[in-house]
């Protein structure tokens, strides 16, 4: 329901001279990630629940786990929109000689929706970061 109310809103402005008027504000999924501290949290989050998950853990073990945490927290905050720049290599150069598998491509996936639930992020919001992440799938597997 809230979501016909609020379509109703938008139509109602998209027609209105005061709406026309004024930009539309940009996409706000980094203010619903929290920001940069939002962010931080929900990488972290995900970095110590795959620190315990065996399906995953062993392709961590030897790297160097603070910069894959910078680097993490640069790209969700650049793919959310956020004023980060990612500073990484590519995914594909970065995943390079792993072998990963679409079984751990959604591990880590399982990891980081738990994470953003621990931290209260609305399943919605949830999806649209999941959904800017997404079109790296084939850049991480089998590389």
């Amino acid at each position: 329901m809230r979501g016909l109310i609020g379509l109703g809103c938008l139509l109602a402005c998209l027609l209105s001279a005061a709406c026309t008027q004024q930009p539309l504000r940009s996409d706000s999924l980094y203010g619903q990630l929290g920001g940069e501290p939002g962010i931080t949290r929900i990488v972290e989050g995900m970095l110590l629940r795959i620190a315990g998950d065996p399906r995953i853990v062993d392709h961590f073990q030897s790297v160097d786990i603070q910069r894959v945490r910078d680097k993490l927290i640069e790209k969700f905050c650049a793919e959310a929109g956020g004023p980060c720049v990612y500073t990484g290599d590519s995914m594909e150069e970065s995943h390079k000689g792993l072998a990963l598998t679409p079984s751990d491509f959604n591990a880590l996936v399982e990891n980081l929706q738990a994470s953003m639930t621990a931290e209260a992020v609305p399943i919605p919001t949830q999806n649209r970061l999941l959904a800017r992440l997404a079109p790296m799938r084939g850049q991480v597997i089998d590389q």
